[in-house]
Formats: structure tokens, C-alpha cells, sequence
């Protein structure tokens, strides 16, 4: 995978408070480069989903800024759906729509968001479930498929957009453990292949494996980042420490 000096997001002393007290986030700034994948962990309540959510504004801070490709999204100005169309987002749970086809729930945004012809939009859905092992499944309905099926099938619907970056949050906790290994295979896959990710997640195998870069979050702060052979092998900070003996 290359990395290359391009910052693709930029985050600027994010504050994001709930009902006046709670610190969900607490001056976070961060910079996501093109090629990077770059892994989030901490304890429950660290802040982590809402940080990775506030990079495409499904929340919006309270203060402070994010800019996408140079862009500063968080701008009253700013056309928010055109820069959402460029992050693909992926839930711990699929949001397929139940009662259309896979191959709908597929083509349905690239045929009304990016106005491309349901031949394309069909053509390139089928490449996608090339690609993922499940062009057999184009036809049927979600209620058809495994969860590990489902969740690979949401990640094909955000490739579809043709995305610049891919946020995951929690992408493997609500599925079976004997279907985890499926979805991390195919985001291993996009990593290898050079697209940006941005991923919440409590597989350490995966941010040991795949990441170019594990940021740890603890209080609404990032309390440590480093490659994954430093901040496995060597954590500096003592609540990293506590943190990783009690997962690993």
C-alpha cells in the first residue's frame, strides 16, 4: 500500500458536547493522509465512534473543524451530501434496504446521487460482487443472507459511489465470531489495494495486521498513536498499557 503526502481529512480541535457536560470529544486533531489505514481503539465511551462519525458529519461538533480534501466541511457553505458521496460509511449494523433486491440496494445511490445509467450502475455492482465472492446473491433479498454476507454486501454498496476514503465503525461487532473473518479479509483486500480507511474496531488482530497507523482514545482525547510494532510492542502512555493488557 502507498502512502502519499496528500491529506485527504483534517481534523481541528474538535469539541463535541452533549447536553452541556458530557465531553464526548475534547480537542481532538488528527490528519488522515491518502493511502493511510488508520486504526481507532479505546474503551467503551472514548470517544472513538463519535470522532470517526464527526469526518463525514453524521455528527456535528461543537466546535472546531474538519476539512475534506482541503475543503472545511464543517462550513455553513459547504454542501455536505457532495463530500459525503466521496466517504463511504460503513455501520455495525448493514442498513440494507429489506425489500429490494442485492443488486438494487446496490445501484440505487450511483443511479440517483451520481446520475450514472442503471446499465453501469449494474455492471459495476456486478464487478463489486466479483470482487467480494457474491455475484450469485445479485438477485435475492437481504433477508436471504448471513450477517458476515450482509456487511460485505454494505461495503460493496459504499464502493459503489467510487469513495475516496471508507469509514468503518465497529464493522464486525454485531456479526457471529465465525463470521468475522470475512468482512476483515475483505477490508484487508481494500488496504492492500491502496484505499483510504479510517476504521473503529475491537480487532486487534486486524490493527496489528492492516493498519498503517493505531491511534488509542480514552476521555475524548487521542492518548497515544504510533505504527503497530510501537504501539503494541512499546506503549508509552499508562492508561494504553492497562488498556492493552486487559484485551490482548
Amino acid at each position: 500500500m502507498t502512502i502519499n503526502n496528500e491529506i485527504l481529512i483534517k481534523v481541528e480541535d474538535l469539541h463535541k458536547v452533549y447536553h452541556s457536560k458530557l465531553h464526548a470529544l475534547d480537542g481532538v486533531s488528527e490528519e488522515i493522509r491518502k493511502g493511510e489505514v488508520v486504526v481507532i481503539v479505546g474503551p467503551s465511551g472514548s470517544g472513538k465512534s463519535t470522532f470517526l462519525r464527526s469526518l463525514n458529519l453524521l455528527e456535528v461538533p461543537t466546535t472546531g473543524h474538519v476539512y475534506f480534501k482541503g475543503i472545511d466541511i464543517t462550513s455553513k457553505e459547504t454542501d455536505i451530501d457532495l463530500h459525503r458521496r466521496k466517504m463511504g460509511m460503513v455501520f455495525q449494523h448493514f442498513n440494507l434496504f429489506p425489500h429490494k433486491t442485492i443488486l438494487e440496494n446496490i445501484t440505487l445511490a450511483p443511479v440517483k446521487l451520481l446520475k450514472k445509467s442503471k446499465a453501469d450502475a449494474e455492471k459495476r455492482a456486478m464487478e463489486l460482487l466479483r470482487l467480494v465472492g457474491l455475484e450469485e446473491k445479485a438477485n435475492v433479498y437481504p433477508s436471504q443472507l448471513s450477517g458476515g454476507q450482509k456487511q460485505r454486501i454494505a461495503i460493496v454498496r459504499s464502493l459503489a459511489m467510487d469513495p475516496e476514503v471508507m469509514l468503518f465503525d465497529e464493522p464486525t461487532s454485531a456479526l457471529d465470531p465465525e463470521m468475522v473473518g470475512e468482512v476483515l479479509e475483505l477490508m484487508k483486500k481494500l488496504a492492500q489495494d491502496g484505499m483510504t480507511m479510517a476504521v473503529v474496531t475491537h480487532e486487534m488482530g486486524f490493527a496489528r495486521e492492516v493498519a498503517t497507523r493505531v491511534i488509542f482514545m480514552d476521555e475524548g482525547k487521542i492518548k497515544e498513536q504510533g505504527v503497530p510494532e510501537d504501539f503494541f510492542g512499546n506503549p508509552k502512555e499508562p492508561r494504553l498499557k492497562e488498556f492493552l493488557s486487559k484485551i490482548l
